[in-house]
């Protein structure tokens, strides 16, 4: 099981490759939107924002999102270190139940590129 410690090290990294990546994916990235994932094993959430291409002003927080975040994701500690290390796919996590997206329409269609 990934500790706290690696998943937040995850998110930086997924902030990173956001801010370095070009073309499409930059520009799906490139939105200002309220950014929430909640590791159910850790029964944690990191709140943030997803700005500019970079996730920021991060904080953990016990338990489920406090607030109803536009953007939120729900996985277990060891699904957000292996989708950030590339070993795991995230459609096919997403299809299988492991990985839940949730947002509005118009950014689901804008983070499908991401994908």
């Amino acid at each position: 099981m990934a500790t706290i410690e690696e998943c937040r090290s995850a998110l930086d990294q997924l902030s990173e490759n956001l801010a370095k990546s070009e073309g499409d994916v930059r520009s799906a990235a490139a939105m200002d939107r309220s950014l929430s994932c909640h590791i159910t094993d850790l029964d944690i959430t990191f709140v943030g924002r997803l700005t500019d291409g970079h996730i920021r002003d991060v904080t953990t927080v016990h338990g489920p999102p406090p607030t109803r975040a536009e953007i939120r994701l729900t996985m277990a500690g060891d699904d957000l270190v292996s989708l950030v290390n590339g070993e795991l796919h995230f459609a096919r996590a997403w299809g299988s139940g492991r990985v839940k997206l949730e947002a509005g329409l118009r950014d689901l269609l804008r983070l499908r590129k991401l994908l």
